[in-house]
């Protein structure tokens, strides 16, 4: 947004521009104090919230039905009204209590369960959202009086339509901010002609635009998006609501507000366009005889800054920079990082656009390109090492392991945007080698500006632009899709491979005496909450498989109070074991206890620890 504003510029007279500076200041307070209430919440431990605890134990067998079902998550989470649900063992949908926070613990839910549920299988499927607002889901089954036979699926999902939506929104909010953060900066403060020039104008409304109906898409989806509905449910009063009460909520009603609030001071900088008007010397601008121009210059400037900043602060204070390790620093990298693309893109996109622009397409001979040029040079310049500072640490602080960029979907994606912007680096390097050799022809006093063909050097120019732009729009089609997207420092976990030795006073004789001094390696994936797979080897003195009559499993969790939850191991191969629907309820540390039959009268028991993330 400006940072200075042409005298040239019609004043209003002190009447009405202390109204207009009314109007705005009212309505920057009214955005003010919604972007404080983002504030408000504690600030959790994680991105992405994953469930740590339930009861009952994913698996586990009781001899009554239980009388609630309880969720702790790692933190606080927002509920819906089908936030648990419990299924059956034919898959029918049970009416159960509503979802509700346990013990005033907002990272605890519970719902009351039937007293008269019938001996089988039931599946509790849940679905949360956590504080980076994005939504997380998983289901877990328990028994009562004996396993059925079959259980029901567990498929909690939202209309595949709802995310795409919500990623077009997303992409469009980002696009929006782009065009009107940086389109009006360029348009107001980098280039004198700008507020005579309605292609400008244009470029900054269009993003204004863009930003509001990016915002309104993403405030009506997130509705169907949390409660898992399909996408003809977006104007639901109650799921609307229930947005507008979470912290996502607040932070798109201030988004709006502050589209309201920066339109008008782009507004009063750029005021009508002046058709007898040229354009104006590339020297300082003069402060005008009127008190009102000076103080709109100081004024202005100060309210857009401040709203542009805030804006940033609509993303960063509820997604993924609001959780994680050193909130502190992340929230402010994070809007520098932001603001830094939005003033990069905006200006490209209004450059392109009004001064790059072919001259048959334009009319007019094509406007010098003093002072616009050089001065996006120098603009561009700051935001790219910004950009570049920021992004290092926000890929450290999201990544965490080299392991996690290309294991996870967040890393892949992170990987492909960084190729991206380095492409956009490659395009620029030529346009500021070109504003260079204009700057040292022009001090050299050389008639014509760089090469000897201006035109070819200028078609070039435009050229480098315009891929600049092209590459910029899939950035942000990246990012809109990174966002919703689990960090790959949480969402990655090594796969397990523990060896340990075989017991020494273990009886194994016959065909399987070759255990002796022998080893048990264990392999599991992915060794997260919910369904793993772990690859058992029996292994000899001498390296070969050694295979045994059998094996049987068991998984246990350090809380002595979680029942030991049995495990069913098959023979892959001889000496080779699989157990292909392991089950693990939450993360941390367990232990998979291996009950091996070396002979016909002989067992051993092995506990082979772990970590699940």
């Amino acid at each position: 947004m400006p940072s200075a504003v042409p005298s040239a510029v019609p004043s209003a007279g002190p009447p009405r521009a202390r109204l207009v500076a009314r109007l705005v200041a009212i309505v920057f307070l009214a955005a003010g104090g919604l972007v404080v209430g983002l504030f408000s919440e504690t600030a959790p431990a994680y991105a992405h919230a994953y469930l740590q605890e339930s009861s009952p134990v994913d698996g586990q067998v009781l001899a009554s039905p239980p009388a609630e079902v309880r969720l702790r998550f790692d933190e606080a989470v927002s509920l819906g009204g089908r936030s648990i649900q419990l299924l059956d063992p034919t898959g029918k949908e049970l009416a159960i209590g509503a979802g509700e926070y346990a013990d005033g613990k907002t990272d605890t839910a519970r719902a009351s369960l039937p007293r008269d549920l019938a001996e089988g299988t039931y599946v509790v499927s849940w679905r949360v959202t956590s504080v980076d607002s994005h939504v997380v889901s998983g289901a877990f089954s328990f028994s009562v009086g004996h396993p059925s036979t079959t259980a029901a699926p567990a498929e909690q999902d939202t209309d595949p339509v709802v995310p795409v939506v919500a990623a077009a929104g997303r992409a469009m909010a980002y696009l929006g901010v782009a065009l009107a953060l940086g389109g009006g900066m360029f348009v107001a403060a980098l280039w004198p002609a700008g507020r005579d020039d309605r292609r400008g104008r244009r470029v900054v409304w269009s993003g204004f635009a863009a930003l509001a109906a990016g915002t309104a898409v993403v405030l009506l989806v997130q509705g169907p998006y949390a409660d898992g509905r399909s996408l003809i449910t977006v104007f639901d009063p109650g799921l609307l609501g229930a947005t507008l009460s979470t912290r996502l909520g607040y932070a798109l009603l201030a988004r709006l507000v502050l589209v309201v609030v920066l339109g008008v001071v782009f507004l009063i900088a750029v005021g009508r366009p002046s058709p007898a008007a040229g354009p104006e010397p590339a020297g300082p601008i003069s402060a005008g005889p009127e008190p009102a121009g000076a103080a709109r210059r100081i004024v202005l400037p100060a309210v857009a800054a401040a709203g542009a900043v805030a804006m940033t602060l609509t993303w960063t204070l509820a997604d993924h920079a609001q959780s994680g390790t050193q909130i502190w620093l992340a929230v402010p990298a994070t809007s520098l990082h932001l603001l830094a693309m939005a003033l990069w893109l905006g200006g490209l996109v209004a450059l392109a656009v009004c001064v790059l622009a072919p001259a048959a397409k334009r009319g007019p001979a094509l406007l010098s390109l003093e002072p616009a040029l050089p001065r996006f040079s120098q603009l561009a310049l700051l935001c790219f090492a910004v950009i570049a500072g920021t992004g290092l640490y926000l890929s450290w602080r999201q990544v965490g392991t080299w392991g996690a960029l290309g294991g996870t979907d967040f890393g892949r994606l992170l990987l492909g945007k960084l190729a991206v912007v380095l492409g956009v680096l490659a395009l620029a390097s030529g346009a500021r080698r070109f504003v260079q050799r204009r700057d040292r022809a022009r001090r050299a006093a050389a008639a014509p500006a760089g090469p000897r063909d201006p035109g070819a050097a200028l078609r070039g120019l435009r050229r480098s632009v315009a891929g600049e732009v092209v590459l910029g729009f899939v950035v942000v089609s990246i990012t809109a899709v990174l966002v919703g997207t689990a960090p790959a420092r949480t969402s990655y976990a090594p796969p397990v491979d523990a060896t340990v030795p075989f017991p020494a006073a273990a009886t194994a004789s016959g065909p399987y005496g070759g255990l002796r001094g022998g080893s048990i390696q264990v392999k599991i994936e992915p060794a997260r909450p919910g369904g793993n797979t772990a690859d058992i080897y029996l292994t000899g003195r001498d390296g070969t498989l050694v295979p045994v009559p059998e094996i049987s499993g068991a998984l246990e969790s350090r809380d002595r109070a979680v029942p030991a939850l049995p495990v069913t191991v098959t023979a892959a191969e001889p000496g080779h074991y699989v157990a292909g629907s392991m089950s693990i309820p939450y993360p941390g540390e367990w232990a998979l206890r291996l009950d091996i039959r070396v002979s016909d009268f002989d067992e051993t028991r092995v506990r082979v620890p772990f970590t699940a993330h």
